[in-house]
């Protein structure tokens, strides 16, 4: 195949991007950058399609002129065939051809090898010949810059022998990445202008899926490529001497090779991310990297654009790397792919050293120590306040990241906790800088002869492990689950002010839920029967009575009033439930 087809193939192909033959008229129409569609988003873009080896230096093993002879010589431009010839602008009218030595010692190996400079991804590799054709050629391909080799193709009328490969093979996508040897181009005719063509995919079963096949892009890939010269075909000069003879040899059969022309057809490796390459400060040839992505081949998402894994773009998805949401508080992030996968691959972004105080993946919520401000948008530089806890009322210095409002000590109150609570007044203790406002003294309110033993008719359950059953239910008239707000004196009476929780059980219009009293006699708090403390839960049990003086609840040696413990809300359901069903009958 010649090499104009080659190029016309592959400039059709989509394995680099093109669906269609390229048209002329289209770069008038085509928006600024080609990495992105009329609307801003980012497609896949690819750089031209070009011979990779034009002007590029190329190291030959022998070269014709070193040392000079009556034929080649160095300083004759006529007689000279350096290197540069493989890869200077050839016209059919002007070929300017490298030749090697002339070898006496068949067979002997000559090699070219050319530096692309960067990863290319290679369409194909041809030599055209001022020589005859070489009987065994090899073409090898490095993909890091020469220090490692690896077989691209095999030429020769002696595969097996030669190389240790079958003349035909047959390609699967098991073996698609591995050479192949031919004899097809290895005749001694034309003696001149014979042309050595390797495609790199022509046959390869993922070719037409190339976007999908990372063991095919593998594949294409490279950074240098050697050719080496094992057989030539020996021959004489047109006059019928031996070469030799002209040289003034020894009379054995010399030999030469000789190619005017190397290409390698390919674009600059840039994994569909930037649409041309550019020199670097170093004069390195580099892509010119989009989609937040860079890197000699624009492999690796840039700083900060690792909210998913890079990925080569594609027909179908350009895979640009995308930013970590850090809310505008973090200048690095990290990729977890754990996280990643639990977000149903959408997510993978982590946030380091966030600011602002601010704290978590995103610093989407504020570090301990500090509260968000509500009026403020979460991106906001100050959207976190500081908690401000009093240092001597407040328990810790960490306050509820919602509401701000700090631990507060026993007695004390307030968003900081720099105020006492009702009930409760300042002390000079930083343990306990608030305490209670002593309402009776107990000791006055009992005398000697007064038997605190009359108040244990309703404290010895709380002693104990109390049940409470159907038969106890049924004699109440009400029962309740009430919370101790604050207590005064009336007369001989205790007047706590109380809020209704739960009603289990009520034969009281004045049993509701929501603010009420219950009246203790002081004489029962003396002796700490029942034992009250503020802003506790407690269950209350207990007749009605019906006294104008003190509305609200009593508590006397009918009733009960014990502290509250949440494994009786099942219980006193099922109570419920018991009763509504008739179960209960009044005494």
């Amino acid at each position: 195949m010649e090499v104009l087809q080659l190029l016309r193939l592959f400039l059709t192909t989509t394995m680099l991007g093109l669906s269609q033959t390229v048209n002329p008229f289209v770069a008038q129409q085509t928006p600024p950058d080609p990495c992105y569609d009329e609307s801003g988003a980012p497609r896949r873009c690819i750089p031209e399609f070009v011979n990779a080896a034009f002007g590029k230096e190329v190291q030959a093993s022998s070269t014709c002129g070193k040392p000079p002879t009556r034929h080649c010589n160095a300083s004759d431009p006529r007689r000279a065939h350096p290197p540069a010839y493989l890869t200077d602008l050839n016209t059919a009218s002007n070929m300017t051809c490298w030749r090697s030595e002339t070898l006496h010692h068949s067979p002997q190996n000559v090699t070219l090898t050319l530096s692309l400079g960067k990863k290319f991804e290679v369409v194909y590799v041809s030599l055209q010949f001022c020589s005859p054709r070489p009987e065994s050629t090899a073409i090898l391909k490095s993909m890091d810059y020469g220090k490692t080799w690896v077989p691209y193709q095999y030429y020769s009328s002696q595969c097996r022998k030669i190389y240790g490969k079958p003349s035909k093979a047959t390609v699967t996508k098991q073996n698609e990445q591995e050479a192949l040897c031919t004899d097809g181009l290895t005749d001694l005719y034309p003696l001149t202008g014979g042309l050595i063509a390797f495609s790199t995919l022509d046959g390869r079963p993922s070719a037409q899926d190339f976007d999908s096949s990372p063991v095919l892009q593998d594949w294409v890939t490279a950074t240098d490529i050697r050719v080496v010269f094992s057989r030539p075909h020996l021959f004489r000069d047109l006059g019928g001497r031996d070469a030799g003879e002209e040289e003034g040899g020894t009379g054995s059969t010399p030999y030469y090779y000789a190619v005017g022309e190397l290409q390698v057809g390919g674009r600059c490796k840039c994994n569909g991310h930037a649409a041309r390459c550019v020199k670097d400060k170093e004069q390195k040839l580099v892509c010119d990297c989009k989609h937040n992505t860079e890197g000699p081949e624009c492999d690796r998402c840039k700083p900060f654009h690792y909210d998913r894994p890079w990925q080569r773009a594609s027909a179908r998805e350009a895979n640009e790397c995308l930013a970590c949401n850090c809310n505008l508080h973090a200048r690095r992030c990290r990729f977890n792919m754990e996280l990643y996968k639990l977000s149903g691959r959408k997510s993978g972004g982590v946030c380091l050293n966030c600011r602002h105080n601010t704290a978590g993946r995103h610093c989407h919520y504020c570090k301990e120590g500090f509260y968000r401000d509500l009026s403020r948008s979460i991106t906001d530089r100050k959207a976190c306040k500081a908690c401000d806890c009093h240092p001597v009322g407040a328990a810790g210095k960490t306050c509820n990241q919602t509401t701000g409002q700090c631990p507060c000590k026993d007695g004390v109150t307030g968003l900081t906790c720099n105020r006492c609570a009702k009930g409760y007044q300042q002390s000079r203790s930083p343990v306990a800088p608030c305490i209670k406002i002593p309402a009776i003294n107990p000791t006055s309110l009992v005398t000697s002869t007064e038997a605190p033993a009359d108040c244990d008719s309703y404290c010895k359950p709380a002693k104990g492990n109390y049940k409470i059953n159907m038969k106890k239910y049924c004699k109440k008239d009400y029962v309740v689950q009430v919370n101790i707000l604050e207590m005064e004196t009336v007369a001989n009476w205790a007047k706590f002010t109380i809020n209704i929780l739960s009603v289990y059980k009520c034969r009281d219009e004045r049993v509701k839920r929501g603010d009420n009293f219950l009246w203790i006699h002081l004489k029962d708090l003396s002796c700490k029967c029942p034992k009250i403390q503020i802003s506790k839960k407690y269950l209350v049990m207990g007749i009605s009575e019906n006294s104008t003086d003190r509305p609200g609840l009593m508590a006397d040696k009918n009733s009960l009033v014990i502290q509250w413990r949440d494994a009786w809300t099942r219980r006193l359901r099922k109570l419920q439930r018991r009763e509504k069903k008739g179960k209960c009958v009044k005494p």
